[in-house]
């Protein structure tokens, strides 16, 4: 009688569909929850301080945060039909949207910030399904560009948090300035002189710390913890949806932007896991579960994800280019968010605290942006490109009341600066000699991973 012999289990770290062992696979799967934690999570607390939201509010926008990366994780890895690229990408809260959804918040209300999200989601899908016909419009000095006003508009919300967050009885004061400190030097002494998991999540680490060096402070208060319950699923609409123009333009401009960096995301996965670009398929595939996922924030009440350039650096550092081990990640992200107990303590986290850790990534962003205008040399034409598009995105930003007469309702379409420079820079580079095109792929924030991963595979 012939006997039917087992399917033999994949186990080459380079390929997208191999299984490591679970002693293996369950540890890496917990450390990319690691690595992003921090930055998925800055959002929906940023967020929640804006909107003045009571500590129930609260809770339910960190699970929300949680809940939508692990769902838009498991579209990549897993996928449906067409969508998702079946690579080892880990999505989370996307950091460029903060800058132009906290004044939103303030100024017209969470549910209007979650509208404009629904109706990015379709902007990015319709685009996903066409990104090779914008490509032109997005060289690297036009998104570096972007990305760069991007983080300088951030960088205010995270020196208010470090001093305690805005309104608070003891704004700037020794204690919240001196635990932000430590959690600010923590954060580059974990990245520069630690190896492995301790360097990938140093900011989580410092933020940790920092949450306990707070407790004797008295900047902690976790009173409302017990009375939450154990298990709980995140409310969907629990904050409402409205439609308005001004928030919908906003939040797609930045959409646009973030799909077209995510395309030199796949690439680098790919580059730094196997040593190969990325196919049309996965590259397709990646783009529409990114636009896709976009859905679920704002049906749960968090800004749409995207991929985590953090994680592309532990799958190159690692060499595990498993799916299955970043879904078992996004399995953890799911179950995390169904805690509400859980989201209590993560949502009490001090601002100072955050602040101290946010700084370090609100500074990378206006780093990545550096980087990406250096790619192609700083000309004197693309310098005239950054000038003009960062000082009058900036520079309206920074004195709104100056074209208030002129604007009207529509001022805070202008008061994050990021669509004023992304149109700048978009006519500037089609209309003014010598334009420029995009390179054949698109840089990303993991490259140095990337390329480590390269020298290490030659030198084998």
């Amino acid at each position: 009688m012939a006997t039917t012999r087992p399917a033999k289990v994949r186990r080459d770290p380079a390929d997208p569909d191999g299984m490591p062992l679970w002693g293996t696979a369950v540890p890496l799967g917990l450390q990319h929850v690691l690595a992003m934690f921090t930055s998925n999570l800055t959002p929906a607390i940023l967020l929640a301080g804006v909107i003045g939201a009571t500590t129930g509010e609260a809770v339910l926008l960190v699970q929300a945060a949680l809940l939508c990366a692990g769902l838009a994780t498991l579209l990549q890895t897993i996928g449906i039909g067409p969508v998702g690229s079946r690579l080892p990408l880990m999505m989370g809260s996307g950091f460029a949207f903060i800058a132009v959804a906290v004044p939103l918040a303030a100024e017209r209300g969470l549910d209007a910030v979650l509208g404009g999200v629904l109706v990015t989601a379709l902007v990015q899908v319709a685009i996903g399904l066409g990104i090779h016909r914008i490509a032109f419009l997005f060289p690297p000095v036009v998104t570096g560009t972007i990305i760069l006003v991007i983080g300088l508009g951030l960088l205010p919300s995270g020196i208010n948090l470090a001093a305690g967050g805005v309104g608070s009885p003891d704004f700037g004061s020794w204690a919240n300035l001196g635990v932000a400190a430590l959690v600010l030097v923590l954060t580059v002494v974990l990245n520069q002189y630690a190896r492995g998991l301790a360097r990938a999540a140093s900011v989580l680490i410092a933020v940790l710390v920092g949450y306990l060096v707070a407790v004797p402070l008295g900047l902690l208060d976790l009173s409302s913890v017990g009375e939450r319950p154990v298990v709980a699923f995140p409310a969907p609409f629990a904050f409402g949806v409205s439609f308005e123009l001004v928030a919908i333009l906003s939040m797609a401009v930045v959409g646009v932007v973030n799909m077209v960096d995510s395309v030199g995301t796949v690439h680098a996965v790919t580059e730094g896991g196997a040593g190969r670009p990325a196919t049309r398929r996965e590259l397709r595939g990646g783009i529409l579960a990114e636009g896709g996922s976009a859905v679920l924030g704002g049906v749960f009440g968090a800004l749409p994800t995207t991929m985590f350039s953090q994680n592309i650096g532990l799958v190159a550092l690692t060499k595990q280019m498993s799916r299955h081990v970043v879904t078992i990640g996004a399995c953890v992200l799911v179950g995390l968010s169904l805690l509400p107990q859980l989201a209590a303590v993560l949502a009490a986290v001090p601002p100072a605290v955050l602040g101290g850790g946010v700084l370090v990534l609100f500074g990378m962003v206006c780093a990545i942006g550096i980087e990406l205008l250096s790619k192609d040399g700083l000309t004197p034409r693309s310098l005239l490109v950054v000038a003009l598009s960062v000082g009058l995105g900036r520079g309206i930003a920074s004195a709104p009341d100056a074209i208030a007469g002129v604007v009207g309702e529509w001022g805070a379409l202008f008061s994050s600066g990021i669509v004023v420079s992304a149109l700048v820079a978009i006519v500037l580079n089609l209309v003014l000699p010598g334009r420029a095109v995009p390179a054949p792929e698109p840089p990303s924030p993991a490259e140095p991973f990337v390329e480590a991963a390269r020298e290490e595979r030659a030198a084998d």
